[in-house]
């Protein structure tokens, strides 16, 4: 039995030339450079035929085509195909970003309003990140370009640990991985949290939203 177009997973183009088309995933679809691709990227740095995209029993098969400038997931470079997972986000030789959505019910009807249940909170928070778009707001205007896959990656962990101390190590884990934590410098971590801090109060420079704290890490302040 076909599945309903409304179950289909579903391919959101962020940032880059495409951004904001979106595309169900029925069978198989290329990306490239060439015409001929079913999603086409008019970069150079864009192998003509560069991945696929493949709808499998097991769920939505991820290849990369030996592509020059390489296809990456959460930000891995791929090396073998791999089963992508809802919310996760794909770069095309770093030059377009897409989010993966396991069915077209997950993404918003209008992509230009807030998420309606934060437009109408009360709690005042200063900013929403809604994980499965992998969008930032503060103070009700949208990040835009999004953030990087690291930085989100650190505004999600002081996000969902809100007002509470999150230590370097965990920081560091969660951001470059458990078996990548011992090679990162304190400098890489200073450096991103300092390049947060300024795309978040770029939309708001009256709030210093993430606070340092010393010998511990650091925590969010969103209010």
């Amino acid at each position: 039995m076909e599945r309903p177009m409304a179950e289909l997973p579903v391919l959101l183009a962020q940032g880059g030339p495409l951004a904001g088309l979106r595309w169900t995933i029925a069978s198989v679809l290329h990306i490239g450079r060439d015409q001929d691709c079913e999603i086409v990227i008019p970069d150079r740095q864009v192998s003509r035929v560069h991945a696929r995209f493949t709808l499998t029993p097991e769920g939505i098969l991820l290849e990369d085509l030996n592509s020059k400038n390489g296809t990456f997931c959460n930000g891995v470079r791929l090396e073998a195909p791999c089963l992508i997972k809802d919310g996760d986000y794909i770069q095309i030789a770093l030059i377009q970003d897409f989010v993966f959505l396991s069915s077209d019910a997950t993404l918003p009807l209008d992509q230009s309003i807030l998420p309606i249940d934060w437009s109408k909170s009360t709690d005042h928070a200063k900013i929403f990140l809604d994980a499965k778009s992998r969008r930032v707001w503060v103070s009700g205007q949208e990040l835009d370009p999004p953030l990087s896959v690291p930085q989100f990656r650190l505004l999600q962990v002081i996000y969902e640990q809100e007002g509470e101390v999150v230590s370097r190590n965990e920081l560091v884990a969660a951001i470059w991985g458990e078996e990548n934590a011992q090679g990162v410098s304190e400098q890489a971590l200073d450096a991103l949290v300092r390049r947060l801090r300024e795309r978040l109060t770029s939309l708001d420079n009256q709030s210093d939203f993430i606070v340092t704290v010393r010998g511990h890490g650091i925590r969010l302040e969103n209010k």
